[in-house]
C-alpha cells in the first residue's frame, strides 16, 4: 500500500506486506508491528520520534529497498495522478534517501534464518 499520511498508531500491529508512507505519520507508529516492513518519508527529519522501537528498528536503506518503494510509487501515481507522488518522483534523487524503513526485529530474525537454512550453513 502507498498513503500519503497516517494519524496516530499508524502501521499498528501490522503483520504482513510492504506500506509506503508519502507523507506525515502521528505517534505510536509501528506499535506491535511484527511483520512486513514499512517506509516512511521523513520530510521534517522528526520520524524517528513517533515510532514505537518496542518491536521494531529503523534500518538503512539498501538500493533494493530503494527499487521497492520507487517502484510502489510509480503505481501509486499512475492509479490516482496524486500531486504527492509526482512531487516525490520529481525530486527522487534528493528524496529518496530521506525514507526511512521501520523493519520488525523478529520478522528480520526469521527471514535472515530462513536464508541461512535455504544456504546449507544453519
Amino acid at each position: 500500500a502507498v498513503v500519503e499520511g497516517v494519524g496516530d498508531h499508524g502501521c499498528e500491529y501490522m503483520t504482513r506486506g510492504t506500506v509506503v508512507v508519502l507523507g506525515g505519520t502521528g505517534r505510536n507508529f509501528a506499535a506491535g508491528m511484527s511483520g512486513g516492513i514499512a517506509y516512511v518519508l521523513d520530510e521534517d527529519g522528526q520520524f524517528a520520534s513517533r515510532v514505537n522501537v518496542e518491536t521494531v528498528g529503523l534500518d538503512p536503506l539498501q538500493d533494493s529497498d530503494l527499487e521497492i518503494i520507487e517502484r510502489m510509487v510509480r503505481k501509486h501515481f499512475q492509479y490516482t495522478r496524486s500531486r504527492k507522488a509526482e512531487e516525490v518522483l520529481r525530486k527522487w534523487d534528493d528524496v529518496a534517501r530521506r525514507f526511512v524503513k521501520v523493519y520488525p526485529r523478529d520478522y528480520k530474525r526469521a527471514q535472515s534464518e530462513r536464508i541461512e537454512a535455504g544456504s546449507g550453513n544453519g
